[in-house]
């Protein structure tokens, strides 16, 4: 076990590898802007709405307490909704750990992301709801998850966090919690994930067994798994999420960089190369 310097030495690639990310986001969000602006223009409905929207947001962050954590727990109108949304995109397609889709697809997208995240939220919500239907669930892709520290700012947060994903893939139920805490992410530095907001999302998950995902949380499987996943990031070059990597399933994967996170075009004509070839 190393200590002294060599701590000092990894702690600072972590906080260089935070700020590296965080630099790229933000770049990425200036990008996503432009483009938007390019694409329409804004007409006076919509500025009006930006500007209620910009109130409500201004007053939600007013009133929330000082960035507590917000947690939202089954059988409340918010849980039922994301349940409800989640269960309709993943709903009846096969799952194995960290794993969607059937096993025997002929494409394979692995995609690395850190639960709090913002871009892969956008990623989530603007880009799998048009990949899941048309290329999952009729058996063309599997996707697989693999985590990456990028947003989160503490490393046991981070793998406290990731490792209870991974726990209820053991009941092949991984992707309800990740898409539910995707769907209900909070503000990034606002400290928000502690056990209670995992429990919470835990609780939404359908049928999952909140006994032996707890049990499956501290069997060292998936903390190793954290670390294996950290380290094949490192081979393939990525220092942000999300990140991709795309080919045929059983043969050597490639880097996949698509160039937007909310429009589902590129990540399309990719699959579709690869079905072709």
């Amino acid at each position: 076990m190393s200590s002294g310097a060599g701590d000092d030495e990894g702690d600072l690639t972590r906080k260089q590898r935070r700020e590296q990310a965080r630099g790229e986001r933000k770049a990425l969000e200036q990008a996503e802007a432009a483009r938007a602006k390019r694409r329409a223009r804004l007409t006076q409905l919509g500025i009006v709405v930006a500007v209620v929207v910009v109130v409500i947001v201004g007053i939600a962050i007013a009133s929330g307490g000082g960035g507590k954590t917000t947690v939202t727990t089954a059988g409340t109108p918010q849980a039922n909704a994301t349940t409800a949304e989640v269960k309709t995109l993943i709903g009846g397609i096969p799952q194995s750990g960290n794993t969607l889709g059937d096993p025997n697809a002929p494409v394979t997208l692995k995609y690395f992301g850190d639960l709090e995240c913002p871009i892969c939220k956008e990623f989530t919500l603007g880009v799998l709801p048009t990949l899941i239907p048309k290329y999952v669930r009729t058996g063309k892709l599997k996707i697989e998850y693999h985590s990456l520290e990028t947003a989160t700012r503490e490393p046991e947060v981070f793998k406290t966090q990731q490792v209870a994903a991974y726990a209820a893939g053991k009941q092949n139920l991984g992707w309800y919690f990740i898409e539910t805490f995707y769907h209900e992410q909070g503000e990034e530095d606002s400290g928000y994930v502690n056990e209670k907001y995992l429990q919470g999302i835990a609780s939404q998950v359908p049928g999952l067994n909140l006994a032996d995902w707890t049990d499956a949380r501290s069997e060292p499987t998936y903390s190793n798994e954290v670390a294996a996943d950290a380290q094949a990031a490192n081979q393939a070059g990525f220092t942000g999420t999300p990140s991709f990597e795309l080919g045929k399933t059983g043969g050597t994967l490639e880097k996949f960089e698509p160039g937007t996170f909310t429009e589902a075009g590129p990540y399309e004509a990719a699959i579709e190369k690869q079905l072709k070839s």
